[in-house]
């Protein structure tokens, strides 16, 4: 069991330790501006042929659930990270396509990049933390983030993100005040589960104890946070991590099935959750070592507050984080604390 946890305190913890206040700022900002309702006008006129959203890192992953959100609407959505964007699928940017870009800073490379080749053709929704930004000075429409200042890892801004694209999608369905009646209860589910956070870092220490390699798949808006969970544990603690779905992990990786690989697996949305329970007893039956990160598990730091479902995308991030602090005790390595990488990426 860990014992000195003293290894955590600093400025990554405290990012983490802010979200609760970081989303009740930014839930509080929610309010649509003309220049917005005026673009979501266009949107359901059907004046946009298709809705493109981009992102990189954590922001391209927060995409995932309105993405899904928008194609359930019957809109032709894709989610396209910026880099492939730019100089592989640059025919998208035209007139009869609206882009929701989601940039923390506003100013990463492929965003700058983006801005200079789309030359006002395609229309633009920016979702951004930097509201002096070049993407919220060039964009049609915005809706800026309160996450404050963030050390390094994407902890704040994620998950604000996530709120806004989630309420977003509420007003395209004219659900806008329902949804944000749901949204408003993700800060105490957030503070709730992070109460015990030293109860859950030492838990998932025991856990991780001897083991090499980590795989979190799920299905769905859960996807969301399989992609930035692996991100978020490479960059915080340099230890390895791979995303991806329930379904591909079946396809080749339960090969790797040992003693020192641990899957955990997402319950989800209700319309797989029988899918990703049978994934977790398949792994035991095999002698492997599976977890459900579920309002249900068996585990305290894997049992997710009970919410909305509505706002579970938010929720699903949290055990990660605190398996990147678990991680940072058993390496002896200070959380988040970048050697090669900056918090704002400005090369390509």
């Amino acid at each position: 069991m860990l014992s000195d946890l003293r290894i955590l305190h600093g400025p990554y913890l405290q990012d983490i330790m802010q979200q609760p206040a970081a989303l009740e700022r930014t839930c509080k900002m929610l309010a649509p501006s003309a220049a917005l309702s005026k673009l979501i006008e266009r949107v359901r006129q059907q004046e946009f042929a298709r809705i493109v959203l981009t992102g990189m890192g954590s922001s391209f992953h927060a995409l995932h659930p309105l993405t899904l959100e928008l194609i359930r609407q019957r809109y032709t959505a894709l989610a396209v990270e910026t880099a492939e964007l730019v100089h592989y699928q640059e025919s998208f940017l035209d007139t009869p396509t609206l882009l929701i870009a989601v940039s923390q800073s506003g100013r990463s490379a492929e965003i700058v990049r983006l801005l200079e080749i789309n030359q006002k053709r395609a229309a633009i929704l920016a979702i951004t933390n930097t509201p002096e930004s070049l993407l919220a000075r060039e964009a049609d429409a915005g809706m800026v983030t309160s996450a404050g200042d963030e050390f390094s890892v994407s902890c704040k801004t994620y998950v604000c993100a996530l709120l806004a694209l989630k309420w977003f999608g509420d007003l395209l369905k004219s659900e806008d005040q329902q949804g944000k009646n749901e949204l408003a209860m993700a800060p105490s589910a957030v503070a709730t589960y992070l109460e015990r956070w030293e109860d859950h870092v030492r838990e998932l220490g025991a856990l991780l104890n001897n083991i090499r390699h980590l795989f979190f798949v799920g299905r769905g808006p859960s996807l969301a946070a399989v992609g930035t969970g692996a991100l978020i544990v490479k960059e915080s603690t340099h230890f390895h991590a791979e995303a991806m779905s329930s379904a591909s992990f079946r396809h080749g990786p339960i090969e790797m099935l040992n003693g020192e690989t641990l899957v955990l697996v997402f319950s989800g949305d209700p319309k797989t959750a029988e899918l990703n329970r049978r994934l977790v007893q398949d792994i035991r039956d095999r002698r492997g070592s599976a977890e459900l990160v579920s309002a249900e598990a068996s585990g305290q730091a894997l049992r997710l507050p009970s919410a909305p479902r509505s706002i579970s995308p938010v929720l699903e991030i949290l055990p990660l984080q605190m398996i990147t602090l678990a991680l940072a005790v058993l390496t002896g390595r200070e959380p988040g604390r970048f050697a090669f990488a900056s918090k704002v990426t400005t090369t390509e």
